[in-house]
């Protein structure tokens, strides 16, 4: 199997951290230390080195480091594949986010062609009992992570969109306006559901070849009305109905991620927060050994809190599993007794915060 890794990473006045410089190997890092010490800021900078808003879709504003309030950098080294490429993405107070790939400009589409990266975050805990848009953004990312131009269909599509929902809120009737918007809307949601379909496709067959301590989770893809084939017809036939809502009812804007698990026939929404998080692990894991054969090499893992609600069983499967599926993964938790079980198979570092400064320093063992 190939390899994908971070061999460095550097973080200047990034959130709590003034600066982080880490030399890693290609196996899975282990960062420990009290809440509040600064361990989810450094996985969120990693999460950047992928399209979109990070783990905590923060603007580019809210990552400085304050009271310096100087802008933040992200440097990182990565291996992919048989390629290695130098990273760098940063903002300036007050200016966009901006990237570039050994040395040249690049946009954020890029880095989904040089990199795989996924992530379990606390919040995700709470996927299957709220609404749908938080299902629909993680199903989005495990998209993403398959199809690199996922996220430009669905940017075109939310712009169109909102064009349209001015044009409805503004009581807009002549036709003329929308029947471009209409067609860009279509288009793009049908390369959407496409690109969603064959994600669902993968992490169910990937789910069904495994041998693992993990519960199945049954997926599909649902929506609050169903959309139809011919989208800019019924976009068309809709717009009295629209407007008189103020907003676009129909459309892969409102799909859902359905899970079941599989071994009890229960909805993910009826489990226990126990099978709720497994059906969670298990996905990504599945994601994960999907993307080995989709691209080459496992995926990076970014496990924020992943110990919480497991038990020491399922805590020293996961490790397993992780290292047999040979990812580098990114584990935080407040003690190193939580990753006992992995022993020699991971690197470490401890996180800790003094007078509002963040120090990490690498461990040989926790």
């Amino acid at each position: 199997m190939k390899t994908l890794a971070l061999k460095e990473l550097t973080l200047s006045h990034f959130r709590s951290h003034k600066r982080v410089a880490l030399t890693l190997d290609a196996r899975p890092m282990v960062l420990f230390g009290p809440n509040g010490a600064g361990k989810t800021n450094i996985v969120e900078a990693i999460s950047l080195l992928s399209p979109g808003r990070g783990l905590r879709r923060a603007g580019a504003d809210d990552l400085t480091r304050r009271p310096e309030a100087l802008g933040w950098k992200i440097t990182a080294i990565l291996q992919s594949l048989h390629q290695t490429h130098e990273l760098e993405t940063w903002a300036e107070v007050g200016s966009p986010r901006q990237l570039r790939i050994d040395g040249k400009t690049a946009p954020q589409v890029a880095l989904g062609r040089v990199a795989r990266i996924l992530w379990l975050v606390p919040s995700m805990d709470r996927l299957w009992i709220e609404g749908a848009e938080g299902r629909r953004r993680f199903l989005d990312r495990a998209t993403l992570s398959f199809e690199p131009t996922h996220a430009e269909a669905v940017l075109t599509y939310e712009k169109a969109m909102r064009e349209r929902n001015r044009l409805l809120k503004d009581m807009v009737r002549d036709p003329h306006w929308y029947t471009a918007i209409e067609a860009q809307m279509a288009d793009s949601a049908t390369a959407i559901q496409r690109n969603r379909r064959h994600a669902i496709d993968e992490l169910t067959a990937a789910q069904k070849v495994a041998q693992t301590a993990f519960p199945t989770a049954a997926l599909a893809l649902t929506s609050a009305e169903p959309i139809p084939d011919d989208l800019q017809t019924a976009l068309a036939d809709n717009r009295s109905r629209d407007m008189a809502a103020g907003r676009t009812l129909i459309g892969p804007h409102r799909a859902d991620l359905d899970a079941v698990f599989a071994d009890k026939g229960v909805p993910a929404k009826d489990c226990s927060t126990g099978e709720q998080k497994a059906l969670l692990i298990s996905l990504i894991l599945a994601n994960g050994r999907a993307l080995a054969n989709d691209f080459g090499a496992p995926p990076l893992l970014l496990l924020d809190e992943v110990a919480a609600h497991l038990d020491a069983t399922r805590r020293a499967a996961l490790y397993d599993e992780i290292c047999a599926l040979g990812a580098q993964a990114f584990m935080t938790g407040t003690g190193p007794e939580l990753f006992t079980e992995l022993g020699p198979r991971a690197q470490y570092a401890e996180v800790t915060e003094t007078d509002g400064q963040s120090a990490v320093t690498q461990k040989d063992k926790p």
